[in-house]
């Protein structure tokens, strides 16, 4: 297992995995009530996948989350995943490379959620991209000015990533949002009005730019590239030519690593997997780890922020504010139970995979090859699904719509991620009367 002095040792009282409004607000009380914090980020910058780009373009509210972070003397590792449990309070990060054992005392999960992908004809093609992950593309610098878009699945993203991307120079050639619309109108009705206003000055930064109801992606077509998109519409099919298509189908809960470290799950919407089961002060099932934000329930950034302040006093051990805090928790709740009623997954989507669909990307494994078994485990084992690098992320969240295959993407094993093979040598040992079938499940 190779030297493990050339392992870099760091201790804390707290550990945060994930920099998004959930760990920076965790980062923020937990070091204010003086606790030494410690958050690590696999992204370049802390942000996460909602706030991280030009500092500049963010809304105020982010700006001074960031500022008082700033403020907080957290030490902040970004560039570095966390891959493994070492032990009961400790865990193998690696940052360039080079591997990192972080101990603590208390850690707190804020590893946020990832787009759910529906696989479909044509969802390989070069210029399909996930619709936050196309944002964060042209956020980093990839060139958007005059390229005709198409943006379509479900959630508020959608509108707010067309948005962003028309303020770049993007030609919106269309918004297909899977929801009815009268689903969504009933929704708005009940927003708070600061939210009400902001879902308004989204559609006014749209105007002119055909939003389709009731409408999904069928095919993409091109040439090695996308070129046009077919959606489904209430009228009929509808071609729409594009550069790029900008797909995503709501969230799935990053809940590998609290898996990893045995947390229970609890049922969330069937179809988007399970959330990671916390208390009204944010612990899980495992003494001494917390967990804020999107794998405790999908609620937007301000129940983030919520939990993630929770989270942060609990671990600190400043009860009283954490106490105080517990009052919103309700109205937190209402509007992430109406916020998934409101853009539930029509079962129409069931039928946009086709058999020569390839649904693992990692392992070219086809729809078709996948339903001649009858569980996630069987299909694993005869097609390899799920068992390449993103150990299932992608295919298994789709599988588990698809298929039904709840438990599909949820055997998860060190390494989290691809890591070195310096880094590989110095983790432990499989524990003692796992065989190679169980690795594989």
């Amino acid at each position: 297992h190779g030297d493990r002095e050339r392992m870099t040792d760091v201790s804390t009282e707290v550990l945060i995995v994930g920099a998004g409004p959930a760990g920076i607000a965790a980062a923020c009380t937990a070091s204010e009530s003086g606790a030494r914090v410690v958050v690590v980020d696999d992204n370049p910058e802390t942000g996460g996948q909602i706030w991280r780009g030009d500092a500049k373009r963010q809304e105020h509210i982010a700006r001074g989350w960031l500022a008082r972070l700033e403020r907080s003397g957290a030490a902040i590792f970004c560039g570095t995943r966390a891959l493994a449990a070492a032990g009961a309070n400790a865990i193998i990060a690696e940052k360039n490379e080079e591997p990192l054992r972080i101990r603590f005392a208390k850690l707190i999960l804020a590893t946020g959620a990832r787009e759910l992908w529906l696989p479909f004809p044509g969802w390989t093609l070069a210029g399909v991209a996930g619709a936050g992950g196309l944002q964060a593309l042209v956020q980093g610098g990839a060139p958007i000015e005059g390229r005709r878009v198409v943006v379509a699945g479900s959630g508020p993203l959608l509108l707010a990533v067309a948005a962003h991307l028309r303020e770049r120079g993007a030609h919106i050639a269309a918004v297909a949002e899977q929801a009815p619309l009268g689903s969504l109108l009933r929704f708005a009705a009940g927003l708070a009005p600061a939210k009400l206003l902001q879902a308004l000055q989204l559609r006014f930064g749209l105007r002119g730019v055909p939003l389709l109801y009731s409408a999904w992606p069928l095919t993409a077509e091109g040439n090695g590239r996308v070129r046009a998109v077919h959606l489904q519409t209430p009228e009929g099919r509808l071609r729409v030519d594009c550069d790029y298509l900008a797909c995503g189908f709501g969230l799935v809960p990053n809940t590998e690593l609290a898996l990893l470290l045995g947390c229970e799950l609890r049922g969330g919407c069937k179809l988007r997997g399970d959330f990671v089961a916390v208390d009204d002060r944010q612990q899980t099932s495992v003494a001494n780890v917390l967990c804020a934000g999107e794998p405790t329930g999908i609620g937007g950034v301000e129940a983030s922020l919520f939990e993630g302040e929770v989270a942060g006093y609990t671990a600190a051990g400043a009860m009283h504010p954490a106490r105080h805090l517990a009052a919103r928790r309700r109205r937190l709740d209402l509007f992430s139970a109406r916020l998934g009623a409101a853009f539930s997954l029509r079962d129409e989507l069931r039928g946009i995979c086709l058999p020569d669909t390839m649904v693992c990307r990692c392992e070219d494994a086809p729809y078709e090859q996948i339903c001649r078994h009858s569980d996630w485990r069987s299909a694993k084992l005869h097609t390899r699904c799920g068992m390449g690098p993103c150990q299932g992320r992608v295919c298994g969240a789709a599988l588990s719509f698809l298929k039904g295959w709840h438990d599909a993407g949820r055997q998860v094993r060190p390494p989290l991620f691809p890591a070195s093979v310096e880094t590989l040598a110095l983790l432990d040992p499989m524990p003692e009367g796992r065989d190679v079938y169980s690795r594989m499940s």
